[in-house]
């Protein structure tokens, strides 16, 4: 079950969120979180970042800056230029609002936001969607690892690639 203000899944149960959920709740959340963030910091979420904010969480798939383009423009009828999303994304990211998932150069939006954490995020490969979870263990276990031969890690992503609850669900019964 996900926890209503922050997105991070309990343990032991779906990191995702059902197909019936509230997208809305969820951009709603994000964008009053970054309102928040941003003045705190003495950083501006301009209407274009905001916007941007609101195209990421717009599900919990993952999405492409040229997707986002494309999205803004059958918005307001004009294209953006693609730097203008890439720096407004890249506002994001520093921000901590986002995270980039490297595998698909796309974006998702982060269930943390404003705080600096390790996560992974678990992909699927059937409906597309992306979750994060708590890094803590993972990231441990790898810089122990690295250790061990000499190697100091300065930057990680985990990405993991499988199935979610209910695409394997869907499974089962199609071969049922």
């Amino acid at each position: 079950m996900m926890t209503p203000k922050t997105g991070t899944a309990a343990a032991g149960t779906n990191a995702f969120p059902g197909r019936g959920h509230d997208h809305a709740s969820c951009v709603d959340e994000a964008v009053t979180a970054a309102d928040r963030i941003c003045a705190d910091r003495g950083a501006r979420l301009t209407s274009l970042r905001r916007r941007v904010l609101e195209l990421v969480w717009r599900s919990h798939q993952p999405v492409g800056a040229y997707e986002i383009l494309d999205r803004l423009a059958a918005d307001t009828g004009q294209r953006a230029a693609p730097p203008t999303v890439y720096r407004a994304l890249d506002f994001l990211l520093e921000q901590g609002l986002v995270h980039r998932i490297e595998s698909q150069s796309a974006f998702v939006g982060c269930s943390r936001p404003g705080e600096t954490h390790v996560f992974e995020i678990l992909l699927c490969t059937s409906c597309g969607r992306a979750a994060e979870l708590p890094g803590d263990r993972v990231t441990r276990a790898i810089k122990a690892s690295a250790a061990e031969v000499g190697f100091a890690v300065e930057r990680q992503t985990v990405e993991v690639i499988g199935r979610c609850r209910e695409c394997q669900a869907a499974a089962v019964k199609s071969q049922d």
